[in-house]
């Protein structure tokens, strides 16, 4: 059963149990889920924004955009305009998808895992984790990488609570770190 299946199947009506919700609507989901790559190697050598575009599509099913300065600043050689890192905006399936793979595949890979944190939380329901290796993901074939690059996942939800988004989230199978 894909997690989208469970959600629908299981974790909402346990979530309107637990949070006495009578409307299956109100109960809180996952409404996107944004990957972020920053590249300040992208400034001397433009060969590195293609080839960590490729790896990007391969993890996310999808193609990322980049992203640009808004304005220079001349301490960091920086020009308005130049690519400074890539973005992928997940939603639907493809989004479901990539949280199994990164719950269930990905996160079990890094080294020295204990957990995620649960301080994480923005304060109005969303999640946000580092990666300090794109090498954990399956599809990234570590012959044809020339630099390991980090990446940053935002698991963002419709409700404003970090509690009831945080049970969501352990629901789903996120792996948090256990208290004791």
């Amino acid at each position: 059963m894909s997690l989208k299946d469970r959600y629908k199947k299981e974790i909402v009506p346990q979530l309107m149990k637990e949070l006495k919700i009578k409307n299956p609507l109100a109960v809180p989901k996952i409404t996107k889920v944004a990957i972020n790559v920053g590249l300040k190697e992208a400034l001397e050598d433009k060969g590195v924004l293609e080839k960590v575009s490729e790896g990007l599509a391969l993890i996310t099913g999808q193609r990322p955009k980049v992203c640009r300065a808004s304005k220079a600043i001349a301490g960091f050689k920086l020009r308005a305009g130049d690519p400074i890192g890539l973005m992928v905006i997940l939603r639907r399936k493809q989004m479901y998808d990539f949280l199994e793979k990164l719950f269930n595949i990905a996160l079990p890979r890094v080294k020295d895992f204990q957990g995620l944190s649960p301080d994480s939380f923005d304060g109005r329901g969303n999640y946000t984790l580092g990666l300090e290796e794109q090498i954990v993901f399956p599809e990234i074939d570590t012959a044809k990488i020339e630099k390991i690059h980090g990446l940053e996942v935002s698991i963002v939800t419709n409700t404003e609570d970090d509690k009831k988004a945080k049970r969501l989230l352990e629901l789903l199978g996120m792996p948090f770190k256990k208290d004791g």
